[in-house]
């Protein structure tokens, strides 16, 4: 048996590899701290390209904390987006599971038509649930946002992928005990699926956090949800570049510590499968 000398191939090959990885983090990273240095700069010094802002300063925070309710914004966009994530995760769970765990006629083909909604581009289908929400009365409202965004092809796809390879003893195990297949999916799957589900819970609130152009749609005379609130420092004279970016940082705090919990929750899940 032989071994590579430090300093070999593999070890060159593994710093290099190493150095190149952190450099692309590197370009990954600095427009979030360009982003935050913007916004700690001097309001008369936003426009200035040096690296690093000096002296510091929070009156573009202040700024923004005073034209707009942040928090409120904080407070709308997390509602819309804590709602559209569950109700994509459960719907995406339910019917993974149908499909999964049952066979039933034509499967294949209603499968295969759910998953196809997912091919339909949104401007297909923006006009009629606009033309819907107005008949229902809830435009102007948060839930006008919610309710069209409640099912996620996506998540039926992704779910179903990891539910195929689920061992099926186990279902018929908790059938022998006496489970109702409602008891199974909570007691058995769910509990399994710890990963994915936080892995795609993380995917849908992020983009639901991050859209603009159909809250725009619903809510036109409203900075009710944080993308809408930066159109208010967005004019035909110019950009106020110092609290926009501070109400952006703002708006970057909720998914990062989203992201660092669930990503936490990951890593424990598969250390605790892995031990079992």
């Amino acid at each position: 048996m032989t071994t590579e000398p430090v300093g070999g191939p593999s070890s060159v090959h593994r710093i290099a590899g190493h150095l190149v990885l952190g450099l692309l983090s590197l370009l990954c990273v600095f427009p979030i701290y360009w982003l935050y240095a913007t916004s700690l700069r001097v309001p008369g010094d936003v426009s200035e390209l040096s690296p690093l802002p000096w002296p510091l300063s929070t009156d573009n925070y202040a700024d923004a904390l005073e034209k707009n309710d942040v928090a409120a914004m904080l407070l709308n966009t997390g509602i819309v987006a804590v709602l559209s994530a569950f109700g994509q995760l459960l719907v995406g769970l339910l019917a993974a599971y149908a499909f999964a765990a049952w066979r039933f006629p034509l499967q294949r083909l209603i499968y295969l038509l759910f998953v196809g909604t997912w091919l339909v581009p949104f401007q297909a289908t923006m006009l009629p649930n606009y033309v819907l929400l107005a008949r229902l009365g809830l435009l102007e409202t948060l839930a006008g946002v919610i309710v069209p965004n409640l099912c996620s092809a996506l998540g039926v796809l992704l779910l179903r992928e990891h539910l195929k390879s689920f061992p099926k003893e186990l279902l018929d195990a908790a059938r022998m005990d006496g489970r109702s297949s409602w008891t199974a999916l909570w007691t058995v799957v769910v509990p399994a699926l710890r990963p994915a589900l936080a892995a795609l819970g993380i995917l849908l609130a992020i983009t639901a956090w991050n859209e603009y152009f159909w809250p725009a749609m619903v809510l036109q005379r409203s900075n009710a949800v944080v993308q809408l609130g930066l159109r208010s420092f967005m004019g035909t004279e110019g950009n106020d570049w110092g609290p926009l970016m501070a109400t952006a940082g703002l708006a970057c705090l909720p998914v990062f510590a989203l992201y660092l919990v669930l990503q936490r929750h990951i890593v424990n899940a598969f250390v605790r499968s892995g031990l079992k």
